[in-house]
């Protein structure tokens, strides 16, 4: 199942963006035996202001996946929980999952709407580019938990 880390905006060469592509590297080299990965980011810019300007660039990357949008409202799952939930997905034969982290303002409720379900880091609020790293981070460990790793500590 390929994995996309679908955001808006570019980091550049932030530290965090490089933290990003580390774990998802990670994650694609560890997912491979596990028919999860590659992990990919894309990062996507609009070329007007505002969200719905943004959902129209998401929206032609997410046909035929299945689509998990972070927001601060979704649903808040333990990192083994968030684990088996994505070797849920794979097992029930999903090729493609796309997770949105939106832009400044969020995501557009028209995308937030079309999304399968939503996730939050819970109650706080995050920086986009603290954001991506800690998705792409949790992506890794799920995949550690996934193939009985001891990365991850209970």
């Amino acid at each position: 199942m390929k994995i996309t880390l679908l955001t808006v905006g570019k980091l550049g060469r932030m530290v965090e963006a490089q933290l990003a592509v580390d774990y998802a590297s990670r994650a694609t080299a560890s997912g491979r035996a596990l028919a999860v990965g590659p992990v990919e980011i894309v990062e996507v810019e609009a070329r007007k202001p505002g969200k719905a300007a943004e959902a129209e660039v998401l929206r032609p990357h997410l046909e035929g996946a299945y689509v998990i949008a972070c927001d601060e409202h979704g649903k808040v799952r333990p990192s083994r929980a968030f684990a088996e939930h994505v070797g849920r997905l794979r097992d029930d034969g999903h090729r493609r999952l796309v997770f949105l982290i939106g832009g400044a303002d969020g995501l557009d409720p028209s995308i937030l709407s079309t999304a399968n379900e939503t996730l939050a880091f819970g109650p706080q609020t995050w920086p986009h580019a603290l954001a991506r790293a800690m998705l792409a981070e949790q992506v890794y460990r799920a995949v550690t938990i996934l193939a009985g790793s001891p990365y991850h500590r209970d």
